[in-house]
């Protein structure tokens, strides 16, 4: 029986390091194909326009092409569970957002686990948003909007990117920060909420300040207030939200990259090495800021807890206003 046992961990030894060397020489090798970048959102929309700069940077970092593969549509939940069930082999990779872990407490069943399914890369950027009318709608600023609303109880409609996006989220706390109605008008995806409100279509958007900025400049949207807690030194004459009378009140998107569960912890590291000094060279970063971003670049434990305090932290809120998506 001792033999036994001793037999026993012999093979379960040589098991291990047979597995340590085959993912030492996979990592040395990867990547050898394309990889593809799952995107939940349309093209043109905010998570685009930072996929395509954090891709071009990944395909020159590691030698071969990175694709953008947009999956809009169901509040992020379709592209989620493409790249769950994806294999774990470091050729997807996932731009998760604060969109899925509101969608944790929004829906009662998903088709994936954001914590089980997926492995931490790093959190890419904070977006901050800017709550944006259409230049017809006669308030100019979030007091004004306020006290529109509440003369016209769901008159006014607001447009975002679908149930569970930051897009819906902030504005859905806002209704209920300030007490006023505004009607939802929910689309597939970041860019067709953004060109709603632009058309006029809809009256008003929380838009990430990345793309709705140049429609501010040239004055086809007209910008109210910002909804992070400082000022933006982009758009350093508008207040945020808090200042116009709702102190306490904030909502920042973010983004991350994430791969499937069981990617080798090598294939991991060769990706992280890659992406930080897409976010942090002065071309990259400058790229990123000039469009509204802050940048972040953590490590991949840092990321994991991160994502695990937004559950909680955000599921609290959810619970607070009874917002559902179900």
């Amino acid at each position: 029986m001792a033999r036994l046992r001793f037999y026993s961990l012999q093979v379960a030894l040589l098991c291990a390091v047979c597995q340590f060397a085959a993912n030492g020489a996979w990592a040395q090798s990867y990547p050898t194909k394309v990889i593809r970048y799952i995107v939940a959102d349309p093209a043109g929309g905010n998570s685009d326009i930072l996929a395509r700069i954090i891709a071009e940077g990944l395909t020159q970092a590691l030698g071969q092409q990175v694709i953008v593969d947009n999956r809009g549509g169901a509040a992020g939940n379709i592209a989620a569970e493409l790249a769950a069930k994806a294999p774990a082999d470091g050729y997807t990779l996932f731009q998760v957002a604060t969109t899925h872990v509101v969608n944790i407490s929004l829906y009662s069943h998903l088709p994936y686990d954001l914590v089980r399914d997926f492995a931490p890369v790093t959190q890419l950027v904070s977006a901050p948003a800017v709550v944006v009318v259409h230049p017809s709608l006669p308030v100019k600023s979030i007091r004004d909007l306020v006290k529109l609303a509440k003369a016209e109880p769901a008159a006014i409609k607001y447009s975002s990117a679908g149930v569970g996006t930051s897009t819906f989220v902030a504005p859905e706390l806002f209704k209920r920060w300030a007490g006023v109605d505004l009607l939802h008008v929910p689309y597939r995806g970041g860019s067709q909420a953004l060109l709603a409100v632009i058309t006029g279509e809809t009256s008003v958007y929380f838009s990430p300040v990345a793309t709705a900025l140049p429609y501010i400049q040239q004055g086809r949207l007209r910008a109210l207030a910002v909804t992070t807690p400082k000022r933006l030194p982009l758009l350093p004459d508008y207040p945020t939200v808090a200042e116009s009378g709702y102190p306490g009140y904030q909502a920042t998107n973010w983004y991350g990259l994430m791969v499937p569960a069981k990617t080798p912890r090598e294939i991991i590291a060769s990706i992280h090495k890659a992406a930080i000094p897409v976010l942090n060279n002065p071309t990259g970063s400058k790229r990123l800021t000039d469009l509204g971003f802050i940048v972040v670049g953590d490590q991949p434990d840092e990321f994991a807890a991160y994502i695990k305090s937004q559950i909680e932290s955000l599921g609290k809120v959810m619970r607070e206003f009874r917002v559902t998506g179900d």
